[in-house]
């Protein structure tokens, strides 16, 4: 087991942006730069014992800048949508920053995303990222002080463990937003992964892509993934859902206790031979194809990447809990600990 530190890039001012490699004896690796503590790369073996890098993303920072496809990056202070831009705690009313078409804020108007996080070494399979978030910026009330630690265990478990606190009543949603490609985007889309998750219900969302309320049963939907299918087979199907997000962009209600380490998925992909293994304690995963996409961004190696090259299940409360008392709750008083972890095991 090793890490190693190395200068991934600069920043148009000169800021030095890092890279932590996590090697395991496995050989298999992650890559994490400090700048949106963002996971740049996940490099595991095919059914032939070659290795690939199963996250889209960037060779420079230039690529993460230009980018608006959050790829790979820690998310938050809320990540997903707040419909409105705004929402009410002990009676006051916060504004939000409105980064999509000013209507919404979007994964807390980029704050953790395009931060610089300070980075430590805590052991000789994990690293450590931090981030001190102050009062009002992007509109959230609170300062909140944030760590995220990346660890790779020889069961080619990455570990993703969030922790926030803050100093005053605030909300909190952290989640990874990685682009999985179980083939590498050299190999072209994702529909014919195979994926199960472990929801029986996902929530319905209206034409600013908030949720309505509703947690609607998957039965007898294109939204069933109750047991394993590709993720193409349905993706064009004539639902409205769909239609509107040009394909899969909605959270999925996770079976089981919230607050407990759980399976949320099962991807994999037949040419490849490769699998991918999703557990979380989160009441929520956010399935998202890659919609958007359509060749302008350059990925590594020079790929252009297009419309359905990657897929993301982004763990998480659901989209604008904070105005839904129905859905399970993100508020966080002061002093009180949001801690949550991901595993991605491949």
């Amino acid at each position: 087991m090793s890490v190693v530190k190395t200068l991934y890039d600069h920043l148009p001012d000169g800021t030095p942006v890092h890279l932590f490699t996590i090697t395991n004896n496995n050989e298999v690796s992650a890559g994490i730069i400090t700048r949106g503590a963002t996971l740049n790369s996940f490099v595991c073996p095919d059914r032939d014992g070659n290795m690939g890098d199963i996250i889209m993303g960037f060779d420079s920072i230039a690529g993460h800048l230009a980018s608006g496809t959050y790829t790979g990056e820690i998310i938050g202070q809320y990540a997903n949508r707040i419909g409105g831009g705004k929402f009410t705690l002990s009676g006051k009313e916060y504004d939000l920053t409105k980064n999509e078409n000013g209507k919404t804020c979007l994964h807390g108007g980029g704050e953790f995303s395009s931060a610089i996080w300070k980075a430590i070494i805590i052991d000789d399979n994990a690293v450590e990222f931090s981030y001190h978030s102050p009062d009002g910026k992007e509109g959230f009330p609170g300062n909140v002080d944030v760590t995220v630690t990346y660890l790779l265990t020889d069961r080619n478990e990455l570990e993703i463990r969030y922790r926030a606190v803050p100093d005053r009543e605030t909300v909190i949603n952290m989640t990874n937003h990685a682009y999985f490609n179980l083939g590498t985007t050299a190999n072209g889309d994702v529909l014919d992964h195979e994926l199960m998750l472990n929801c029986e219900y996902f929530t319905p969302t209206d034409e600013d892509d908030i949720p309505t309320g509703e947690i609607r049963s998957v039965k007898g939907t294109a939204f069933d993934f109750t047991q394993p299918k590709k993720i193409g087979q349905d993706i064009g199907a004539d639902d409205p859902q769909l239609i509107k997000c040009r394909g899969y962009d909605h959270n999925f209600c996770v079976s089981g206790e919230s607050g407990q380490l759980r399976p949320v998925a099962k991807v994999s992909d037949e040419k490849s031979g490769r699998k991918l293994e999703v557990m979380s304690d989160m009441p929520g995963v956010q399935l998202y194809v890659a919609n958007f996409l359509d060749g302008s961004e350059m990925g590594k190696d020079g790929i252009a990447l297009q419309k359905h090259y990657g897929f993301c299940l982004e763990t998480q409360f659901y989209p604008d809990t904070p105005n839904h008392p129905e859905f399970p709750q993100c508020t966080f008083q002061k002093g009180e600990k949001f801690e949550s972890v991901t595993i991605f095991k491949v």
